[in-house]
């Protein structure tokens, strides 16, 4: 049983969650998309305070060697267990080969417990959603944003380990860029009834950096740019990781299966 808790063992930050502060019209964001079922925002809302910084110490799980039981999606040489080998690798970790597309794995999963580690370009180009952009899909739709928001400013729900278009992190806990980050997620599939109806949403759990930034959090559908999208009856996906035209690195990534 101690592979099934391994995450929740890492102490959660203790701290307010957003910033404070009037919002600025220039702000990146917009104002006339759909407003998320359930909260008072809408999807990128320009207007939705930005999640709080804080300075997230080295992670106790870098470097982490998988648990036994573990499945190896990349141990550092080769991308055998994804859709294709256009990423380029080298040292250890794969990085993001532009306009190559994105990464899915071979393999399907449902309920999963994922370590990934990703660092950002260490040479900033861009800003917003131009820098260090990424993201971790589960079932091929459910997406943990990966970006580079060390003192880069972006709409709330598409910083750094938001669950795209839907929850920003509770806090920011970026390391800066070219620094190795970590992503421990668990990730409960959601259930379906006969009638294509949802018994149970998805729901996430994201530890970054050590700091818990979401905790067993519901999601309303899959991921989606500006829009809400509904759920639709599915079983068990490939987990993608994203080219979004940034040379993003990736390395020690890892699941766990999990019973529901």
């Amino acid at each position: 049983m101690e592979k099934i808790i391994l995450f929740s063992l890492i102490p959660v930050l203790a701290i307010s969650v957003f910033e404070t502060g009037a919002a600025d019209k220039n702000l990146p964001g917009y104002t006339d998309t759909p407003v998320i079922p359930g909260q008072k925002w809408r999807v990128h809302d320009a207007n939705r305070p930005r999640p709080k910084v804080v300075k997230a110490g080295p992670s106790k799980t870098l470097g982490m060697k998988p648990p036994k039981g573990a499945v190896v999606l990349f141990d550092g040489t080769d991308t055998s267990q994804w859709s294709h080998n256009k990423w380029k690798v080298e040292k250890g970790y794969m990085e993001v080969t532009r306009g190559s597309g994105q990464l899915k794995t071979k393999q399907k999963f449902g309920s999963i417990k994922l370590h990934l580690e990703f660092a950002t370009p260490k040479e900033v180009k861009g800003s917003s959603q131009g820098r260090g952009n990424s993201g971790v899909f589960f079932c091929g739709q459910y997406e943990v944003q990966v970006l580079d928001s060390y003192n880069n400013i972006s709409y709330a729900d598409g910083q750094c380990a938001a669950i795209y278009g839907q929850h920003p992190p509770r806090v920011n806990a970026c390391r800066p860029p070219g620094e190795w980050q970590t992503y421990d997620i668990e990730f409960r599939a959601p259930k379906f009834g006969k009638d294509g109806k949802v018994t149970r949403a998805a729901v996430l759990t994201v530890i970054h950096n050590g700091v818990k930034v979401h905790d067993q959090r519901e999601l309303i559908g899959p991921s989606g740019h500006k829009s809400v999208k509904s759920y639709k009856k599915h079983g068990p996906g490939s987990i993608g990781l994203q080219d979004h035209g940034n040379p993003m690195r990736f390395r020690n990534i890892w699941v766990v299966e999990l019973k529901d």
